[in-house]
């Protein structure tokens, strides 16, 4: 460990939703019990578990850290974040029990169990870990640097050329954030890729999920819910058909309109909509993709608003799905003037280089010893250990097989 740069660097280098579902989950069901995995969907250079050491070596790390004084006051400035929430992460440390490393023959096998208020935060964590000790052992050097800056480079001349199109909505220009944090190629390439864009092209680009470095550069930090927090209501006792309903009136009970962006597809985007009645309509100030074709997706928001008569120019479409920027230019050129939009982009900002990215996650699995599941609106991301619940919901939802 004293021979490398460590790869956390703050408590605070976490995505903001991260945050804000902790503190919903803390106040609303401080006792379950939750766990979680990690995956790697996609083929590496060379088997993972040669990580396992220095990953372990990592954790052991990030259990002995804890918020910076000035880290916790930036917390309390933002207006959404509870006093008692902040007191609470001011004596926060992670707990090196909860969560296992383990070699299984070539896979790396990381899994975090406990209270979930505890072992929900390993996530993003655990995911950066894994990438920035990935990409150390590959060829690195100025031709990697070389190629990944003119990709940068290349992604701001597009921006500055498509400026008029990128205007086309001229009260809802095109905006769009980082959300790279999870993948990224290592902490200073991202810090790099933040700081340029933010110099670059202050009108579009208005915020990155990486709270650390909103803080740093005055930045807008990003986010809301993720797929976890409405998966953990399906273990909380309420009806498996109601657990939509009742995640998003527990946000609508936390934030009292702040963080209105509600997550669509963790039983399909038509489900959703079933439960997304008028009284959350009018709560939520829109609707986040993250699955399924966007297109497809932002037409049937639009309908459903119309539906509801309501004025979609009072809402608005987030986008988070494996995009880059001339995808999401065309989403924005799709619906200018119909409705507002703006776009998360992970990847493609923070890992655009000449190796090939990993497609790694870390989900919940389980809360309260009940299986837990998404059923996502693309093929081969629905995630769930337990094929006899995953059917049930399935069932409960009238979700179809989605085969890839």
């Amino acid at each position: 460990m004293a021979n490398r740069e460590p790869v956390v660097r703050s408590l605070l280098e976490n995505d903001l939703y991260k945050f804000t579902m902790w503190q919903a989950l803390l106040h609303s069901h401080p006792g379950a019990q939750a766990e979680y995995a990690f995956v790697c969907r996609n083929t590496t250079a060379f088997p993972l578990a040669l990580l396992k050491e220095e990953v372990e070596e990592e954790l052991e790390r990030l259990c002995s850290l804890t918020f910076a004084q000035d880290e916790l006051d930036y917390l309390r400035s933002l207006r959404f974040m509870k006093s008692d929430f902040v007191d609470f992460l001011s004596v926060f440390r992670f707990q090196r029990r909860f969560i296992e490393v383990r070699a299984d023959g070539d896979r790396l096998v990381i899994k975090a169990k406990g209270p979930l208020v505890h072992v929900m935060g390993f996530e993003i964590f655990v995911l950066y870990i894994v990438n920035e000790l990935y990409f150390r052992r590959l060829p690195s050097g100025t031709e990697v640097q070389q190629v990944a800056r003119e990709r940068l480079r290349g992604k701001i001349a597009y921006l500055k050329e498509h400026k008029a199109a990128l205007t086309q909505d001229a009260e809802f220009p095109f905006i769009f954030f980082d959300f790279g944090l999870r993948r990224r190629y290592s902490g200073e390439w991202h810090e790099e890729v933040v700081r340029t864009f933010a110099e670059e092209v202050p009108e579009h680009f208005r915020g990155t999920s990486n709270v650390l470095f909103a803080k740093r550069y005055g930045l807008t930090p990003i986010g809301t819910m993720a797929h976890e927090y409405l998966q953990a209501y399906q273990a909380f006792g309420f009806r498996l058909r109601d657990f939509q309903k009742a995640a998003l009136e527990g946000w609508v009970q936390e934030y009292r309109g702040d963080l209105g962006t509600a997550l669509t597809d963790v039983v399909g985007m038509d489900a959703f909509l079933d439960d997304f009645d008028l009284y959350f309509a009018k709560l939520f100030d829109g609707l986040r993709h993250d699955s399924g074709d966007p297109a497809e997706w932002g037409e049937k928001a639009l309908v459903h608003y119309k539906k509801l008569r309501i004025d979609p120019r009072t809402k608005r479409l987030v986008f988070s799905d494996g995009l880059d920027i001339p995808r999401a230019a065309g989403l924005y050129r799709h619906f200018a003037g119909r409705i507002p939009t703006s776009f998360g982009i992970g990847t493609d900002l923070s890992n655009d280089t000449p190796h090939k990215a990993l497609n790694i996650v870390m989900k919940i699995m389980s809360c309260n010893g009940q299986p837990v599941a998404k059923l996502s609106d693309t093929p081969g991301k629905t995630l769930c250990e337990d094929e006899t619940f995953l059917a049930y919901l399935r069932q409960v939802f009238r979700h179809p097989v989605k085969s890839a």
